[in-house]
């Protein structure tokens, strides 16, 4: 009989929970047996969500989103549906019971001092599902998305065009050498005479210098088309350099007037300049591809490609540092995302989606996400050591492998045996938002102190337990956030340069989230779009998401008509003394509470314009418990509400800062000999806070220690 390899994985979030499931597939044969360590009652890490125990109404850490191209995320929740094949009747039954399309997304930009308006969009169904398995041909690609690129400046220019007048006959017919004489003639006007340009536009008509536009992106196709190398890239990069020309003055005729025109045209001024860099910087032909150029920031790159100081300041571009965070130490005045990332993440986001370009989840996350697996994993036979917090990871006297985990008990079970950490509401299986204290010993004291394991700061223990090497585990999968480990692995540290300058410069953020159920749905508030993810707004709180869907999914006595999310960056300076995010803040609850009350009477009335009057918000209106309806008024109404501040290390968000990428250290990196880590924050192929991070991340753990997946398995690793 083969003996088993023991793997000891410790942390529950996303990351952790791919090994996992990776690990103890039956393709396997039971060669890994697995254990899992998680601090506190839940699963889930960042992602982690509960259930409030009166309402069964859900609590998040955050805002989470899914998108349609989280092609190796998608794939994972895909299978843990199929395999548990729940019963029909189940209100979570299939994977497209729990995740919904939703392709409405939108951003707000600034008009003036304190005048906003919104710029939504519909994002049509895109062809097949994520998860899907791929065809042969592969969307993950440079070309492929140089050609994606100029397509979408091609439809961009259509739609400025249909909306305007009758096609031109034969616009749409090859008329080459045409094209190659007026847009020598055009540009030869641009350069000498604007005048004389607009005249020349004048006398062509407008449809007809479209229709020769058009000739001339399909010109630029092609030979993006046939480039083999960097002298034909720069051929290209010419050839762009003269459309971006032509296109920016045929806009300009057409932007002061028309406010849906300036937007179309910050459009194709971001992906012109995107084309122009992936030219101009030789990235079809890089060997590490997009990494080229993530010593630039994500603006700095694209000014240096021509992009117009009013694109950079567009509501896109300002909406994709909200989305992620990307603010240096919380600062909303040093916003920092690495280049070659940020262009990765928008060239998947918007050219590799399935289905739709956001999914969203039809209850919390640890309902839609960790249940599920977690209830896979538990009939594969994977044992859960709830309620173990990692103290220290102990290496040999040689430093070549981990030889110890000490670990600290926070708590036990009454008679010893398994926590069972799943409650029921309406039917599904979720994770409450506090530890059920009946199960534990010494559970009543521990409720009545309303004590919480993951706490930052938290020491309690009832034990300690050393897990050692051979006996306890043959392998490590270290799935914590990057924020513990300077704490937990000193002497790794100590060991490693890689591990000590990764620590050094990858950095993270401490965020901040707020959560209101209402008395009235937002349309009677004055909203008058239809259900939004939208972003770009002004701090304390950028972000918003009308979160309706879990209405239903919540057990109130009595069901609010609106649920909100609110969620953005929280400024470390303004938590932390000095600087030193290792030490127990004092006050974070209270500020974000502050910040929410806040935000809520100054800034919410651009939303929800009949929400407010000149005294502020109306608290009336937010939806209060059956125990909470009338015990407060006013402001202190807010305290029925839901808050947090994400602050403990583990929660921290990790940041795609320039010139740190190259520090973070890949699953697959063989420091010590039986570790391997898994997050987010390491070296995955997709170098940014999300879940299909992690997931990734996770997978290359599991092939770390079986060789399987397969890493041409692990969709959109092996892009550039």
């Amino acid at each position: 009989m083969v003996k088993k390899k023991k793997v000891a994985i410790i942390g529950g979030g996303c990351a952790s929970v791919a090994a996992a499931l990776e690990l103890t597939r039956a393709q396997h044969n039971g060669e890994f047996e697995v254990t899992l360590y998680q601090t506190g009652w839940r699963l889930g890490g960042k992602g982690a969500s509960g259930r409030d125990a009166e309402t069964g109404r859900i609590e998040e850490h955050g805002l989470h989103l899914w998108m349609g191209f989280y092609e190796n995320a998608f794939r994972m929740m895909r299978e843990c549906y199929a395999e548990l094949d729940r019963p029909a009747d189940h209100p979570m039954r299939t994977w497209q019971d729990a995740f919904v399309p939703d392709n409405f997304v939108g951003v707000t930009e600034q008009l003036g001092t304190n005048q906003w308006t919104n710029w939504a969009a519909y994002f049509p169904p895109a062809a097949g599902l994520p998860g899907d398995p791929l065809s042969d041909r592969n969307p993950f690609s440079v070309r492929g998305y140089l050609t994606r690129c100029v397509l979408l400046v091609r439809t961009l220019v259509l739609s400025v065009q249909d909306n305007r007048a009758e096609p031109v006959p034969g616009a749409g017919e090859s008329l080459p050498a045409a094209v190659s004489a007026l847009v020598n003639s055009l540009l030869h006007s641009v350069r000498t005479d604007k005048k004389a340009f607009a005249a020349r536009t004048l006398k062509y008509g407008q449809l007809a210098v479209g229709a020769i536009i058009l000739e001339a992106i399909k010109t630029l196709q092609m030979a993006i088309d046939v480039v083999t190398s960097r002298k034909e890239e720069k051929k290209a990069a010419s050839l762009l350099d003269q459309l971006a020309l032509v296109v920016k003055h045929q806009f300009d005729l057409l932007i002061a007037s028309d406010p849906e025109v300036r937007r179309i045209w910050e459009i194709v001024d971001v992906v012109l300049a995107i084309i122009r860099g992936v030219l101009r910087d030789g990235l079809l032909f890089a060997s590490n591809g997009f990494e080229a150029i993530d010593h630039y920031d994500w603006r700095e790159w694209l000014e240096r490609n021509g992009a117009s100081k009013a694109s950079l300041n567009s509501g896109f571009i300002r909406g994709s540092y909200d989305l992620l965070f990307a603010f240096e130490d919380g600062n909303i005045e040093k916003p920092s995302l690495a280049a070659g990332q940020a262009l990765r993440g928008a060239l998947r986001m918007f050219f590799t989606y399935r289905g739709a370009l956001f999914w969203k989840m039809q209850a919390g996350m640890g309902d839609i996400v960790f249940t599920p697996a977690y209830e896979v994993l538990k009939k594969r036979g994977v044992k859960f050591e709830f309620f173990h917090k990692l103290e220290n990871v102990v290496l040999s006297e040689d430093k070549s492998h981990v030889a110890a985990l000490d670990m600290r008990i926070q708590a036990k079970t009454k008679k010893g045996v398994d926590y069972d950490p799943l409650v029921d509401v309406k039917g599904l299986g979720c994770w409450p938002s506090r530890p059920l204290y009946d199960q534990l010993a010494n559970g009543a004291a521990l409720k009545k102190q309303d004590w919480n394991p993951e706490a930052f700061g938290d020491d309690r223990a009832v034990g300690s337990k050393t897990l050692k090497v051979t006996e306890d585990f043959d392998y490590v999968v270290l799935g914590i956030g990057l924020g513990a480990v300077p704490e937990v692995c000193s002497e790794l540290i100590a060991a490693d340069t890689d591990w000590r300058q990764m620590t050094d410069k990858v950095k993270s953020v401490a965020t901040q989230a707020f959560q209101v159920w209402l008395n009235k749905p937002v349309e009677d508030l004055g909203w008058d779009l239809p259900p939004i993810n939208i972003s770009g707004y002004v701090e304390p709180f950028d972000t918003w998401a009308d979160m309706r869907q879990l209405i239903h999914r919540e057990d109130w006595e009595t069901p609010p008509q609106a649920i909100a999310y609110f969620c953005s960056v929280l400024p470390d300076a303004e938590v932390f003394e000095d600087g030193d995010t290792s030490t127990p803040p004092q006050g974070a609850h209270k500020l974000v509470r502050d910040n929410a009350i806040q935000f809520l009477d100054r800034d919410v009335g651009y939303f929800w314009p009949k929400a407010v009057s000149s005294e502020g918000f109306d608290w009336s209106l937010l939806h209060a418990s059956a125990s909470e309806e009338g015990a407060t008024e006013g402001p202190d109404r807010f305290e029925s509400q839901f808050w947090t501040a994400n602050i403990v290390p583990t929660d921290r968000y990790i940041l795609s800062l320039p010139d740190t990428l190259q520090y973070r250290i890949s699953p697959l990196a063989n420091h010590f000999d039986n570790l391997t880590i898994a997050g987010d924050w390491t070296d995955c192929g997709h170098q940014a806070g999300c879940v299909e991070a992690a997931v990734m991340s996770g997978l290359l753990a599991a092939s770390a220690l079986s060789g399987y997946p397969r890493l041409e398995h692990i969709i959109g690793y092996d892009h550039p």
